[in-house]
């Protein structure tokens, strides 16, 4: 699916920062005994202050300024998009802004009150502001924007990309209510333009059909039959459950998921030749049915791909060339395209369990495996957790000499992930023609201290499944 492996966020909001805001202007004299002349020119004299804050309305698209979130806080703001308040004045807007110290799945339509304009900063062209800032940062600050950076969609050349990204810069859900949970959306996803005066949408929480209204909704849900996703049922622990649901036999199911992952995944390409994929949900099982926890998907057949942008639609869509891929290519041993954990069961080690378990599938295939690239921030940050667990544990129980062909072999991790992963901690050294790994229990213990606890693990003895093969 798409390109970003995006699993458990690093937190819900902007921590608190320090808000440099005036304290209130006080009149001067007696308040106890105005006089009706003094209240009279308190109306017709204008604040000069107040005056000015009123010629800057309406802000500007890219005008900088404090913005008060819902922590109470100030936070540095960019103004994104505007549009004008129904029935309200010739000033009266309300403003999209992106909070420029975060990511942005936190921003947001927001009112005038919640803007200090005291602080607003005039729009700057951005190739200027783009050089300025290039200058003011270090060489480490640049290669971390260089890295986040990476997640984008290489496939676009440069025009296509900011074609898209203007396209898709304000969400255009902003929440949904899926089972039990009413959720926020982070960011756009395109769908159907008939949804386009809808702030929130009403799905099934069991085949992902999405309605305008909670009435629809309800007659939907008394009519689905359905009380887990389509498709087999390869996994069973406890309360737990994972279906393998073939995009060719489930279309409308696999393209309802891949509207509802992008609500969530930034730089997500939405692939509407969803015959290509096998989607594994994951879910918690009760009584009333199998709720949808997350998923990962992978490529069946391996394809050659050409990219169209549609700017009308706002569509990234991917087309098969009619023609395979020869074998030579199949070695990159993608099993994993797309990751997602909805966010009600992030923090609970769900993204961890989805990342486990593509590697299970790898070796009942008898193949390494690896997540296609690019990752995103978060995606990276997940399976470099889970490779370091894994192979620090296989270290530190192992005696004798090893080598990255073996823990390759015994992981299913592909060989370059071991290396970059091993180099990372500096475990791994370069002697003679061949890489070396030296690491110590106490190295191995300080490591495996740092990567966090493994999340869920995945009983294989629980796995009832048989590599795919294509029947066409």
């Amino acid at each position: 699916m798409g390109s970003s492996a995006n699993t458990e966020t690093n937190g819900t909001g902007p921590p608190p920062s320090s808000s440099n805001q005036k304290p209130p202007a006080t009149n001067g004299g007696d308040s106890s005994h105005p006089s009706p002349l003094a209240s009279d020119q308190a109306i017709v004299v204008s604040d000069p202050s107040k005056k000015r804050k009123m010629g800057m309305l309406p802000l500007e698209v890219g005008t900088r300024v404090m913005c008060r979130w819902r922590d109470g806080k100030h936070h540095p703001v960019k103004v994104i998009e505007r549009r004008r308040i129904q029935n309200g004045g010739p000033n009266d807007y309300e403003y999209y802004v992106h909070y420029t110290e975060f990511n942005r799945r936190l921003d947001e339509w927001i009112h005038l009150d919640q803007l200090d304009l005291d602080s607003v900063e005039c729009a700057v062209d951005e190739k200027v502001e783009d050089k300025v800032t290039s200058l003011k940062m270090t060489r480490h600050q640049k290669r971390k924007i260089d890295e986040t950076h990476v997640e984008g969609h290489e496939e676009l050349d440069a025009a296509s990309l900011r074609e898209h990204e203007e396209f898709t810069k304000v969400k255009n859900i902003a929440t949904i209510e899926l089972g039990k949970y009413e959720i926020e959306t982070w960011y756009f996803s395109p769908f159907p333009p008939e949804y386009n005066d809808c702030v929130k949408l009403f799905f099934c929480e069991f085949c992902l059909n999405f309605m305008k209204r909670k009435e629809q909704l309800q007659r939907h849900m008394r009519k689905c039959d359905l009380k887990h996703p389509p498709g087999d049922e390869i996994y069973r622990s406890g309360t737990l459950s994972m279906f393998e649901v073939d995009g060719k036999k489930n279309k409308v199911f696999a393209q309802n998921l891949c509207y509802l992952a992008k609500l969530f995944l930034d730089h997500k390409t939405l692939y509407y030749d969803v015959d290509l994929f096998l989607f594994y949900v994951l879910c918690e099982c009760d009584d009333r049915g199998c709720h949808m926890v997350g998923y990962f998907s992978k490529v069946i057949q391996h394809i050659v791909y050409r990219y169209v942008w549609f700017p009308l639609s706002g569509l990234l869509i991917v087309k098969r060339n009619f023609y395979w891929v020869q074998e030579k290519h199949s070695e990159e041993a993608y099993n994993l395209a797309c990751i997602l954990t909805l966010p009600p069961y992030q923090r609970k080690g769900y993204g961890k369990f989805l990342i486990a378990f593509s590697y299970e599938l790898s070796k009942k295939e008898g193949k390494v495996g690896t997540p296609e690239r690019p990752l995103s921030d978060l995606g990276l940050l997940s399976y470099r957790g889970y490779w370091t667990r894994v192979l620090l544990d296989i270290l530190k129980k192992h005696k004798g000499n090893i080598s990255i062909k073996e823990l390759s072999d015994m992981t299913a991790i592909k060989a370059e992930d071991i290396l970059s992963t091993l180099q990372s901690l500096e475990l791994i050294q370069y002697r003679k023609g061949q890489h070396v790994i030296c690491a110590g229990p106490k190295v191995l213990d300080r490591h495996l201290k740092a990567a966090g606890r493994g999340g869920l693990d995945v009983d294989v003895s629980k796995l009832i499944w048989t590599p795919y093969k294509d029947q066409s």
